[in-house]
């Protein structure tokens, strides 16, 4: 569960192929030069670049996907800076492997030598053993660095946030991976495969360069030197990459085909695509988020509890996993799929930012402004605002929301179906007492 092995600052790679080592560890960076993708973390002048330059080693999770280099940065950070490493997995480790790594995180520091703590998939932690870093966070005991591949606003307790940076990881993409690809060849001593071959593998891959590798690693061994082809990618990656091609059109097509059946209110045609997809190898948690899009975009405010139910799927599924966890998606999709549609929030939020891309910037009409000082108030910042509270049925009729010249433009239309024909009522009346309001004025 401990690796206390810091990388060295740079190693020259191996002269001849380590029997038995994964392709993908026997391509770990070494040094930051190495690392292929997150620029925006490690380029010049970039926060992660920065910090290594100027040896300064703060505490930070990293959020992001599968297979971005997550375990890999905390490791040269580590090596970088002489510390001593020590990885905790949250899905096994607990409290005991804290107390633990707290002991010689002390021995360390009485010998001169930082340590970094990593805590891999952090957001397994639940609050307790998540409190159980503060105190040594704060003291400089230790440097933590937490790996998490989901959102840590959510998942991560705000004591420990409010300690570290938040970095943000990205899927790598498809030139990043063809690099991957070319390493990987070189590594092996090999021909690079075939144009086709790479493209289906890049595909496969999703954006993990783990996933890409472990394929490439597969493949490359049924090949025994010859080239790798089509052909025997199909034969080495078997039914998923035969049946489920993320590199091509009918990952595209599958998805389509899902969504169109929920919006089409087909709760057969949904279940069928959304079994589809599992049999196919997806990441449910791919899927997860697509439902959750769905039920933004084409059910609304006609049914808000679509988005809680989607959410509450994911949810369950993150708990869960597989199998488990997927009824719990297979049931957010035919809810999504009965209840009732409208996308006229979708239209009506599509329509004002294409207004507004295109529209001058209208000044925020006086009586809306903020006031917080008196040189605003006396500019008349504020004044005249109507209280909607104290106005009769909390709304002060009449009253303009929206810049001067945009008097009368409405953009969000509701549907007469679900929650939403009650909505449409609702601003019928409102706008009824408007027009009053005008006609008295």
């Amino acid at each position: 569960m401990f690796d206390d092995e810091p990388l060295p600052d740079a190693a020259p790679a191996p002269a001849a192929p380590l029997a038995g080592v994964p392709l993908a560890e026997r391509l770990r960076p070494r040094t930051l030069d190495e690392v292929i993708g997150q620029r925006h973390l490690l380029g010049p002048g970039m926060p992660l670049r920065v910090a290594f330059d100027a040896g300064r080693l703060h505490s930070m999770i990293l959020w992001g996907p599968p297979g971005v280099g997550k375990t890999t940065l905390a490791r040269l950070m580590a090596g970088s800076f002489d510390a001593q490493f020590i990885a905790i997995s949250a899905v096994l480790g607990g409290v005991k492997d804290i107390r633990e790594a707290v002991e010689r995180a002390q021995v360390a520091a009485a010998q001169g030598r930082r340590t970094v703590v990593f805590v891999d998939e952090v957001h397994r932690f639940n609050k307790a053993q998540q409190d159980a870093f503060l105190p040594h966070v704060e003291a400089g005991l230790f440097t933590f660095i937490g790996a998490t591949t989901e959102n840590p606003s959510f998942e991560v307790n705000s004591a420990l946030l409010s300690r570290a940076t938040v970095q943000v990881l990205k899927s790598l993409d498809a030139e990043e991976l063809g690099q991957l690809i070319e390493r990987g060849s070189a590594e092996l001593g090999i021909a690079p495969p075939t144009p086709e071959a790479a493209q289906r593998l890049i595909g496969y891959a999703d954006g993990d360069a783990r996933r890409l590798l472990n394929a490439f690693d597969t493949s490359a061994s049924l090949a025994q030197g010859a080239q790798i082809d089509e052909t025997l990618l199909e034969r080495a990656l078997g039914e998923q990459l035969r049946r489920y091609d993320k590199g091509g059109d009918q990952f595209y097509d599958v998805i389509s085909a899902l969504h169109k059946s929920v919006r089409g209110s087909n709760p057969d045609g949904a279940l069928y695509w959304f079994a589809r997809m599992l049999d196919g190898g997806v990441d449910a948690r791919y899927i997860s988020r697509r439902l959750i899009r769905m039920a933004s975009e084409d059910i609304g405010l006609a049914d808000p509890r679509a988005l809680r139910i989607a959410l509450d799927a994911a949810e369950a599924y993150e708990r869960l996993g597989s199998p488990e966890g997927e009824l719990a998606l297979a049931e957010a999709v035919v809810y999504l799929a009965v209840a009732a549609k409208s996308n006229a929030v979708y239209k009506a939020f599509n329509e004002v930012k294409a207004f507004i891309k295109q529209d001058q910037s209208r000044p925020v009409p006086v009586h809306l402004r903020n006031a917080p000082t008196k040189l605003m108030k006396e500019l008349g910042y504020g004044h005249a605002y109507r209280y909607a509270h104290d106005e009769p049925n909390a709304y002060a009729a009449g009253e303009q929301y929206l810049p001067d010249g945009l008097e009368g433009q409405g953009w969000y239309a509701p549907v007469p179906r679900g929650l939403e024909s009650r909505i449409a009522d609702k601003l019928a009346e409102l706008r009824r007492l408007d027009d009053e309001a005008s006609a008295g004025a």
